[in-house]
């Protein structure tokens, strides 16, 4: 459900299709850049209600996924 939301709202950003989006997509590959990825962790803040700490080890949808995941479940 998380990795559903995630990616709806990457494609939202960048104008693609969700379903084109695994988990081992890079946002490289999307064309995402760091200040892209601050931007949108500001928004997965906003809808999930935490807070995040992205770093550079974040680097596909897989990893953001997964650092929401375990921010939810502390």
């Amino acid at each position: 459900m998380i990795f559903e939301k995630v990616t709806k709202m990457i494609a939202e950003k960048i104008d693609c299709e969700a379903g084109e989006m695994t988990a081992d997509t890079k946002f490289e590959d999307l064309g995402i850049d760091s200040l892209d990825v601050a931007e949108l962790a500001m928004r997965f803040e906003d809808e999930f209600h935490i807070d995040l700490t992205v770093d550079n080890s974040v680097k596909t949808v897989g990893d953001l996924t997964a650092l929401i995941e375990r921010t939810l479940n502390k």
